[in-house]
């Protein structure tokens, strides 16, 4: 979320194809986009002490069951008496694991801005407006084959508070605890197309080009909603391996 105390770098690369092709080393590697962001990314509690018996640890993780999770949660759009502001979306695609497996049955969470930009959250200062028909959360069971799905509504990029008028990315934030605690996941999705992709500092964050990639979905004509008309992306998640979906800062 937007914040106006992120300390500002002292200067900004440039990101035109013509400034990178002027480089006075030809194969140097691109200079990182300064990461502009909530500076303060680490506990503000002490740790939680466990009794010494290894599966008591189990009382302190996410306890859910099927019925726990209705298929209300996974629209966000029906989730309030009116209809919310924006572009309605669904994303779809497949959670799997090292080796390209389907990982059936897991929970997978979201939050997101609205359509304006703004979380609905009270540390969000942004003063962009609020949508009494959206929250902004949801929740989802992958099914046999791994897959799932959201409906919800895109979200607006929204302006970080810095001196230097940073923007981020229309985005997604995604929490996923697999099969195990090594497979634990919280990332960000962003779509295609979008112009901010190339400014977005916690995008730039993932270490690769080929990381930042698995963090955009792609555009994926479907057949329309009955009377719910939406636009579909496509996003698969890794959980490890190769070519993991990455955890950006």
């Amino acid at each position: 979320m937007p914040t106006a105390s992120t300390p500002v770098p002292s200067s900004t690369p440039s990101s035109s194809p013509a400034a990178a092709s002027t480089s006075a080393t030809p194969s140097a590697a691109p200079t990182p986009t300064p990461y502009r962001g909530f500076p303060l990314r680490h506990p503000a509690l002490p740790p939680v002490s466990l009794p010494p018996d290894p599966e008591s640890a189990e009382l302190y993780g996410p306890v859910f069951g099927h019925t726990d999770v209705t298929p209300l949660d996974c629209d966000l759009t029906v989730q309030h008496p009116g209809t919310p502001i924006g572009e309605r979306i669904t994303v779809t695609g497949r959670l799997l694991d090292d080796r390209g497996r389907p990982v059936p049955h897991q929970l997978i969470e979201l939050w997101q801005a609205n359509a304006a930009g703004r979380y609905a959250h009270r540390g969000d200062q942004h003063d962009a407006p609020l949508d009494p028909n959206f929250t902004g959360t949801g929740r989802a069971l992958t099914d046999a084959a791994g897959r799932y799905a959201f409906t919800t509504i895109k979200p607006g990029p929204y302006p970080l508070g810095t001196p230097d008028d940073a923007w981020r990315a229309a985005h997604l934030h995604f929490s996923l605890f697999g099969r195990a605690f090594t497979q634990r996941l919280v990332t960000q999705m962003y779509f295609e197309g979008d112009p901010l992709l190339a400014h977005d500092s916690v995008l730039h964050a993932a270490p690769t080009a080929a990381a930042r990639r698995h963090l955009i979905a792609t555009y994926a004509p479907g057949p329309l909603l009955p009377g719910r008309p939406s636009l579909t992306y496509h996003w698969d998640i890794v959980l490890g391996g190769p070519a993991p979906t990455a955890a950006p800062a």
